[in-house]
């Protein structure tokens, strides 16, 4: 199985400050800088994860359909991926979605249905008439 993973290109960048001269603290703080960035990402990953396998059930589809789903809506949105999915997983709880995320949900699905179908046109955004409030 191949997996591509793709990073933004500061990901790794580290930006705590290191006041002492000595070689050794400056190590100790650029290690705890990372290890905070790495937190956060393993924390948004479980996230990610959870509305991934929601998708998943739902749609059905696979892991790879799925993530493109969020990622698809994460990008109509403007908001990032982590965001994106913790609004999912509180909605599957019972907190409402934003119109505009509800919006990209429903065109994020449309596109995959039609993918799924071998559609090659991409679905239009609302059905034609009326427009919904």
């Amino acid at each position: 199985m191949h997996r591509t993973t793709t990073l933004p290109r500061d990901w790794w960048d580290l930006t705590a400050e290191a006041s002492v001269g000595n070689s050794a603290e400056q190590d100790v703080v650029a290690l705890r800088a990372e290890i905070d960035q790495l937190r956060r990402a393993l924390a948004g990953r479980a996230v990610i994860d959870q509305a991934c396998g929601m998708v998943m059930v739902l749609a059905p589809c696979r892991r790879g359909p799925a993530r493109n789903l969020l990622v698809d809506i994460s990008r109509q949105c403007n908001a990032k991926l982590p965001d994106v999915a913790a609004a999912l997983v509180a909605a599957w709880e019972g907190e409402p979605l934003s119109r505009l995320m509800q919006r990209a949900l429903r065109r994020a699905l449309r596109r995959l249905y039609a993918e799924d179908r071998g559609c090659d046109s991409p679905p239009t955004d609302e059905p034609s008439g009326r427009e919904r409030p």
